[in-house]
C-alpha cells in the first residue's frame, strides 16, 4: 500500500479527533444521565444552571 505519509497522519489526528469528540459526547450523557438520577433521588434543590 503505497500512501502518503501526509495523508497517513491527516486520516490519523482525525481519528484522534473524532476519538476526542466521542468520549467528551459520552462524558456529557453520562453526567446528564447522573444528573437525571439525582433529580428523581433528591428534592430538587435551587442552583445556578446554565441551561
Amino acid at each position: 500500500m503505497a500512501v502518503p505519509k501526509k495523508r497517513l497522519n491527516k486520516s490519523k489526528t482525525r481519528t484522534r479527533k473524532n476519538i476526542w469528540k466521542r468520549r467528551a459526547r459520552e462524558q456529557k450523557l453520562r453526567a446528564l444521565a447522573n444528573a437525571m438520577r439525582s433529580l428523581n433521588n433528591q428534592p430538587p434543590i435551587r442552583k445556578p444552571n446554565g441551561g
